[in-house]
């Protein structure tokens, strides 16, 4: 899966970053290799949060992406 990530540098030092597609997925780092590892987390939470959140389906699975 590929996503838009936007990575924007923090007025207090290091960076912050959102993923558009998936409505409150941020993160932060102190370094640019921190907030590329931090993000992936981040998606990582945000899906398993959503699926989760989404509970059993009769069938299939259905995801909406923007890319």
């Amino acid at each position: 899966m590929k996503l838009r990530v936007i990575i924007h540098e923090a007025e207090e030092g290091g960076f912050w970053a959102e993923v558009p597609a998936l409505p409150g997925c941020v993160t932060q780092g102190e370094t640019m290799d921190e907030v590329k590892a931090n993000l992936n987390e981040a998606i990582e939470g945000w899906l398993e949060a959503s699926e989760a959140q989404a509970g059993p389906m009769e069938k299939g699975l259905e995801l909406e992406l923007a890319v």
